[in-house]
């Protein structure tokens, strides 16, 4: 799985972060405290990166990524009691409107921590395209 290094360093800085703070805070809390975390599992990152926001080529505005992880990860953090369809729809819009191919969506609010990999569609289809031409 591509990155999946990268993304269990994260994850492991996440747990961290949750078996120290437990579940309840509001989402700034632990995103304070992963940004301090990250650099103990040798990560780099910029927190809330303004990126632009794409259609059809031209930029249509701007949206910040709560970390931007090794130039690759996009990490969205949540601290809701449970995570819904709708964040995993979010996260994964994000992706496609970064034009990246993998992110993270963690949440803090459960009682145990829960995280989804996600991926660009887009992305993993052209890849897919270019690794099996059409049949001549």
């Amino acid at each position: 799985m591509k990155y999946e290094d990268l993304t269990r360093c994260i994850i492991a800085a996440a747990m961290k972060v949750h078996s120290t703070l437990g579940n309840g805070f509001q989402e700034v809390i632990y995103q304070r405290a992963l940004e301090i975390e990250m650099p103990f599992h040798n990560l780099t990152f910029d927190r809330e990166k303004e990126m632009d926001i794409f259609y059809r080529g031209i930029k249509i505005g701007t949206r910040r990524v709560d970390f931007f992880v090794e130039n690759v990860i996009m990490v969205e953090l949540k601290a809701v009691i449970q995570l819904e369809d709708v964040h995993l729809a979010q996260a994964m819009n994000y992706l496609e409107a970064y034009n990246m191919e993998i992110g993270l969506l963690i949440n803090f609010g459960a009682k145990s921590l829960q995280f989804k990999r996600v991926h660009n569609n887009k992305i993993l289809k052209l890849g897919d395209d270019d690794n099996n031409p059409p049949a001549k």
